[in-house]
Parts: structure tokens; C-alpha cells; sequence
């Protein structure tokens, strides 16, 4: 016999595989971020605000989110403009490409520019060449930056709207309910997991840059915004470790090519090492073991790429938590 119930899983099911194939995760994730913290920030608000505290807890999140936005802004302008914006900028991956050109074979640094007017016009001919694609790739980024909006915005009203007197609602409702609620809690579970993940890789981070390196006669330049940055890139699960040490690799390479395989090194081994300390660590919060979730990882990986690895964390806490609820396991 069909029950709501059954029928409520079914829907959660497409809803997930409609998410990870038409490329909505960032959005998805965007809104339950918004939704979690608004909640928890409330609750922490005094008890006597009532009704307002989600409202005031919303304003805070957006006030932030606008407060970043503008900050980056302001961090791109500044970096372009003026003598020491990217004109230093182009005057260093000269440098870089010189040194570049003394360790190449001649035939590979014949390819390299050798000022900063050949740097420019090579990159006005790609420009030239893959306009299209670069065309396309800007589209796709201004949708998806779109699509995070629109899922902050439904995370934030969704966050406001009261969902009281669950138990006299028709078994349907009740039943969705249940399954955003185990979903949100996952989610809340999985993300506190994160910040410890993050803050690891920032202490390994630290370690290669401020004691690894030194010790060798190595300091590299922009350390003091490599760190911060890798703590908020390792919010991101997987992919912002790699993005964070794929930045140190290419500052190490501004200093020399072996300094540049040195941080390759470490991203590869520090990308690896994070399947099993994200295991580890997300495993602790949501009582899962670390094969457990590598399997879910792996599985999810083979199957959607690399929004599957990004989710399957949640959506393993998800179904468990589930499979718990109903005492199957």
C-alpha cells in the first residue's frame, strides 16, 4: 500500500537527483546555509524578541553577505587599479616567466613572452580566439551566481515562515516537513563538521608556509592572505582545499619552478588526505564510520562528478538519519 510517507520519499529522491543533473547545488547548498544559520542565529537571540529574532537574525546574515560582496568588490578594484595594482601584478608573472624561461628546454621557452607587451598581446590573441568560450564560461558563471542568489533568498524566507502545529497537518505535508527537516539537520551537522575540516587544512597551511619553507630559505610573498583565504576556501567541501593550494602553487611558482613542485606536492598529498580526515571528521558527526562515508564519496563521485563528492556527505547524514528515525537501523 502507497502511503504519504512513501510517496514523500520518492519525491526527495527525484528532487535529489534533479538538483545534482541540472547543476543546482550551489544554490541548494546556498539556501539551507541561509535557513540553518538564520535558525540557529535566532535561537540565540533573547527569548523575549519572539517572532522578531528570525527577522533580526536574517538581517544580520544578509547585512554580511552584502558587507562580503562589497568587500571583494572593493578588493578587486584596488588590486587593478594604479601603479601597484596590475601593472605589479603583470610585472611579477614576467618575473615568474623569466625564471621560467631559464629552466625550459629552449624549444618550450620560445613560447613565453618576454615583457610585459608580449604578456599583454598573448593575452588579447587568446581573448581573440576563445572569445566564445570565455563568453560562455562568463554566462555560466552569472547563472550560477544567479542561482545562489535565488537559493539564499528562498533559504531566508523559508527561515522566517512559522511551521507550527505540525502534528494536525494532512500526513502529506507532515511527511515533507519531516524529510526538509532531517535534511536541514544533516546539513547543520555536516557543515559544523567542515569548519573543523577547514580549520585543519589552515593548520597544515600554516605549518608549510610559516615553519616548512623558512626552514629551508624559502619565504614566500602574500602569506598573510594565503592563510585566511585557506580557512574560508576550506569551507567549501573538497574543492576549496584544492582551489587554496592550487593559489599557493601558483604564488610558489612566482619564487622558483622547485618551490612550485614542493607546493604541488603538498596540495596532492593534502587534497588526498582530506578524503579520509573528511571521513573522519564528518563521520564523528553524523555517527558514520570513515569507510562508510569514502564509499558514499566514491560512489557518488563515479556517478554525478564533483557535485556528487561536494554532496555526498549530506546526503549520506540524510538517509541515515532517516534509516535511524524508522529504527531500520
Amino acid at each position: 500500500m502507497v502511503t504519504p510517507a512513501h510517496v514523500s520519499y520518492l519525491l526527495a529522491a527525484l528532487g535529489t537527483l534533479f538538483v545534482l543533473h541540472f547543476h543546482l547545488l550551489a544554490s541548494a547548498f546556498a539556501g539551507l546555509a541561509v535557513h540553518v544559520l538564520t535558525v540557529k542565529l535566532a535561537g540565540r537571540l533573547p527569548k523575549n524578541w519572539s517572532g522578531g529574532a528570525h527577522a533580526a537574525a536574517l538581517g544580520a546574515i544578509a547585512l554580511g553577505v552584502i558587507v562580503g560582496l562589497f568587500g571583494v568588490g572593493f578588493g578587486v578594484w584596488f588590486s587593478l587599479r594604479g601603479n601597484h595594482g596590475m601593472a605589479a601584478l603583470l610585472s611579477t608573472v614576467v618575473e615568474t616567466l623569466e625564471k621560467l624561461k631559464r629552466t625550459l628546454p629552449t624549444g618550450m621557452s620560445s613560447f613565453l613572452p618576454d615583457t610585459v607587451e608580449g604578456l599583454k598581446e598573448q593575452i588579447t590573441r587568446l581573448l581573440h580566439e576563445h572569445g566564445r568560450q570565455i563568453s560562455t564560461a562568463g554566462m555560466a558563471g552569472f547563472k550560477t551566481f544567479a542561482h545562489v542568489l535565488l537559493g539564499m533568498i528562498i533559504g531566508g524566507m523559508t527561515a522566517l515562515h512559522r511551521f507550527s502545529g505540525v502534528d494536525s497537518w494532512p500526513p502529506f505535508a507532515a511527511e515533507l516537513h519531516a524529510r526538509a527537516k532531517a535534511l536541514a539537520e544533516a546539513f547543520d551537522k555536516v557543515v559544523f563538521a567542515q569548519v573543523k575540516i577547514s580549520a585543519l587544512n589552515t593548520v597544515l597551511t600554516i605549518f608549510y608556509l610559516w615553519i616548512a619553507l623558512p626552514v629551508f630559505g624559502v619565504h614566500l610573498p602574500m602569506v598573510q592572505i594565503l592563510v585566511p583565504f585557506t580557512f574560508v576556501a576550506g569551507l567549501i567541501p573538497v574543492l576549496g582545499n584544492l582551489i587554496s593550494n592550487t593559489l599557493i602553487v601558483l604564488v610558489s611558482l612566482s619564487v622558483s619552478p622547485a618551490v612550485a613542485v614542493a607546493s604541488f606536492v603538498f596540495l596532492i598529498a593534502i587534497h588526498k588526505l582530506e578524503y579520509f580526515t573528511n571521513a573522519r571528521i564528518i563521520g564523528g558527526e553524523v555517527d558514520a564510520r570513515a569507510w562508510e562515508l569514502l564509499c558514499a564519496m566514491l560512489a557518488m563521485e563515479a556517478v554525478f562528478g564533483v557535485a556528487g563528492l561536494v554532496s555526498a556527505p549530506v546526503a549520506y547524514a540524510w538517509i541515515k538519519s532517516e534509516l535511524k528515525a524508522k529504527e531500520m537501523i
